[in-house]
Protein backbone atom coordinates (compact mmCIF):
# COMPACT_ATOMS: atom_id res chain seq x y z
CA UNK A 1 0.00 0.00 0.00
CA UNK A 2 1.83 3.30 -1.01
CA UNK A 3 1.87 7.37 -0.20
CA UNK A 4 -0.45 7.86 -2.88
CA UNK A 5 -3.19 5.34 -2.06
CA UNK A 6 -3.45 6.44 1.23
CA UNK A 7 -3.62 10.09 0.12
CA UNK A 8 -6.73 8.91 -1.80
CA UNK A 9 -8.35 7.11 0.51
CA UNK A 10 -7.86 9.62 2.93
CA UNK A 11 -9.58 11.96 1.00
CA UNK A 12 -12.57 10.49 0.33
CA UNK A 13 -13.02 10.61 3.46
CA UNK A 14 -12.31 13.95 4.79
CA UNK A 15 -15.97 14.14 5.88
CA UNK A 16 -15.91 11.50 8.52
CA UNK A 17 -12.94 12.70 9.97
CA UNK A 18 -14.43 16.08 10.01
CA UNK A 19 -17.35 15.11 11.74
CA UNK A 20 -15.21 13.10 14.50
CA UNK A 21 -13.38 16.61 14.85
CA UNK A 22 -16.65 18.60 15.34
CA UNK A 23 -17.54 16.10 18.06
CA UNK A 24 -14.49 16.31 20.35
CA UNK A 25 -13.30 19.75 19.80
CA UNK A 26 -14.51 23.16 21.63
CA UNK A 27 -13.92 25.99 18.54
CA UNK A 28 -13.05 25.77 14.85
CA UNK A 29 -9.42 25.85 15.07
CA UNK A 30 -9.00 23.47 17.70
CA UNK A 31 -11.28 21.23 14.77
CA UNK A 32 -9.03 22.61 12.14
CA UNK A 33 -5.98 21.16 14.00
CA UNK A 34 -7.28 18.19 14.94
CA UNK A 35 -7.98 17.07 11.57
CA UNK A 36 -4.68 17.85 10.43
CA UNK A 37 -3.53 15.58 13.21
CA UNK A 38 -6.27 12.89 12.26
CA UNK A 39 -5.22 12.97 8.50
CA UNK A 40 -1.15 12.69 9.47
CA UNK A 41 -2.08 9.56 11.85
CA UNK A 42 -4.28 7.60 9.18
CA UNK A 43 -1.64 8.24 6.73
CA UNK A 44 1.32 6.98 8.81
CA UNK A 45 -0.97 4.01 10.33
CA UNK A 46 -1.96 3.24 6.72
CA UNK A 47 0.61 0.80 6.16
CA UNK A 48 -1.08 -1.53 8.72
CA UNK A 49 -4.42 -1.30 7.23
CA UNK A 50 -4.84 -4.71 5.76
CA UNK A 51 -8.33 -4.81 4.72
CA UNK A 52 -9.56 -7.21 7.54
CA UNK A 53 -12.27 -5.02 7.68
CA UNK A 54 -13.82 -1.70 5.57
CA UNK A 55 -12.06 1.36 5.49
CA UNK A 56 -14.05 3.65 6.58
CA UNK A 57 -14.57 1.77 10.03
CA UNK A 58 -10.56 1.30 10.35
CA UNK A 59 -10.25 5.38 9.67
CA UNK A 60 -13.14 5.50 12.65
CA UNK A 61 -10.59 4.02 14.84
CA UNK A 62 -7.83 6.39 14.15
CA UNK A 63 -9.73 8.88 14.12
CA UNK A 64 -11.49 8.61 16.92
CA UNK A 65 -8.33 7.22 19.35
CA UNK A 66 -6.12 10.46 17.49
CA UNK A 67 -8.58 12.62 18.36
CA UNK A 68 -9.03 11.40 22.07
CA UNK A 69 -4.96 11.60 22.66
CA UNK A 70 -5.22 15.71 20.76
CA UNK A 71 -7.71 16.28 23.45
CA UNK A 72 -5.67 14.81 26.13
CA UNK A 73 -2.12 16.25 25.21
CA UNK A 74 -4.35 19.68 24.69
CA UNK A 75 -5.78 19.70 27.74
CA UNK A 76 -2.35 19.46 29.48
CA UNK A 77 -1.41 22.64 27.54
CA UNK A 78 -4.43 25.03 27.37
CA UNK A 79 -5.36 27.54 29.66
CA UNK A 80 -8.67 28.49 29.85
CA UNK A 81 -10.41 31.68 30.09
CA UNK A 82 -14.10 30.51 31.35
CA UNK A 83 -15.54 34.19 30.60
CA UNK A 84 -14.29 33.81 26.72
CA UNK A 85 -15.23 29.57 26.60
CA UNK A 86 -17.78 29.22 24.29
CA UNK A 87 -20.12 26.25 23.52
CA UNK A 88 -18.62 24.97 19.92
CA UNK A 89 -21.52 26.24 17.58
CA UNK A 90 -23.28 24.89 14.22
CA UNK A 91 -21.86 24.77 11.20
CA UNK A 92 -23.08 23.69 7.96
CA UNK A 93 -20.79 20.00 7.87
CA UNK A 94 -21.96 19.59 11.47
CA UNK A 95 -24.44 16.67 11.37
CA UNK A 96 -26.67 18.74 13.29
CA UNK A 97 -27.74 20.68 10.41
CA UNK A 98 -31.26 21.54 11.25
CA UNK A 99 -33.71 23.99 9.74
CA UNK A 100 -33.63 27.42 11.80
CA UNK A 101 -36.80 27.18 14.04
CA UNK A 102 -34.86 23.88 15.52
CA UNK A 103 -31.71 25.38 15.69
CA UNK A 104 -31.61 25.88 19.58
CA UNK A 105 -33.31 21.94 20.36
CA UNK A 106 -29.96 21.31 17.87
CA UNK A 107 -27.71 23.59 20.06
CA UNK A 108 -29.01 21.48 23.08
CA UNK A 109 -28.20 18.45 21.59
CA UNK A 110 -24.82 19.72 20.58
CA UNK A 111 -24.14 20.68 24.34
CA UNK A 112 -25.12 17.64 25.95
CA UNK A 113 -23.26 15.53 23.50
CA UNK A 114 -20.22 17.74 24.77
CA UNK A 115 -20.90 16.54 28.62
CA UNK A 116 -20.63 13.31 27.47
CA UNK A 117 -17.21 11.03 28.16
CA UNK A 118 -14.84 10.04 25.36
CA UNK A 119 -16.41 6.62 24.47
CA UNK A 120 -19.91 8.09 24.70
CA UNK A 121 -19.55 10.74 22.48
CA UNK A 122 -18.52 8.15 19.88
CA UNK A 123 -20.84 6.31 20.14
CA UNK A 124 -23.26 8.90 19.43
CA UNK A 125 -21.38 10.02 16.57
CA UNK A 126 -21.51 6.92 15.26
CA UNK A 127 -25.11 5.95 15.71
CA UNK A 128 -26.07 9.47 14.71
CA UNK A 129 -24.17 8.32 11.03
CA UNK A 130 -26.40 5.31 11.31
CA UNK A 131 -23.95 2.68 11.48
CA UNK A 132 -24.59 -0.96 12.83
CA UNK A 133 -24.17 -1.72 16.16
CA UNK A 134 -21.98 -4.49 14.34
CA UNK A 135 -19.56 -2.07 13.14
CA UNK A 136 -19.72 0.41 16.44
CA UNK A 137 -18.58 -2.88 18.06
CA UNK A 138 -16.05 -3.50 15.69
CA UNK A 139 -14.46 0.28 16.00
CA UNK A 140 -15.11 0.31 19.73
CA UNK A 141 -13.98 -2.55 20.53
CA UNK A 142 -16.94 -3.83 22.98
CA UNK A 143 -19.84 -6.42 22.02
CA UNK A 144 -22.62 -5.57 20.08
CA UNK A 145 -24.84 -6.39 23.25
CA UNK A 146 -22.19 -3.81 24.95
CA UNK A 147 -23.30 -1.19 22.70
CA UNK A 148 -27.07 -1.56 22.39
CA UNK A 149 -26.74 -1.28 26.70
CA UNK A 150 -24.61 1.92 26.21
CA UNK A 151 -26.47 3.76 23.59
CA UNK A 152 -29.80 3.03 25.71
CA UNK A 153 -27.95 4.32 28.60
CA UNK A 154 -26.59 7.30 26.73
CA UNK A 155 -30.21 8.41 25.02
CA UNK A 156 -31.35 8.55 28.48
CA UNK A 157 -28.57 10.74 29.62
CA UNK A 158 -28.51 12.66 27.11
CA UNK A 159 -32.52 13.44 27.19
CA UNK A 160 -31.76 14.00 31.00
CA UNK A 161 -28.92 16.83 30.15
CA UNK A 162 -31.17 18.57 27.31
CA UNK A 163 -34.10 18.68 29.92
CA UNK A 164 -31.58 20.72 32.46
CA UNK A 165 -30.52 22.84 29.52
CA UNK A 166 -33.60 24.81 29.14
Amino acid sequence: MDSDEAIIQIKEFQPLIRKVCLMYAQNRTESDDMFQEICIQAWRAYPQFKGESKFSTWLYRVSINTAISWIRKEKKHRLWDRENERIFGIYDDTPFYVEEERKEQAESLHRAIKKLNDIDRSLVLMYLEELAYAEISEILGLTVNNIKVKMNRVKKRLKKLMENDG
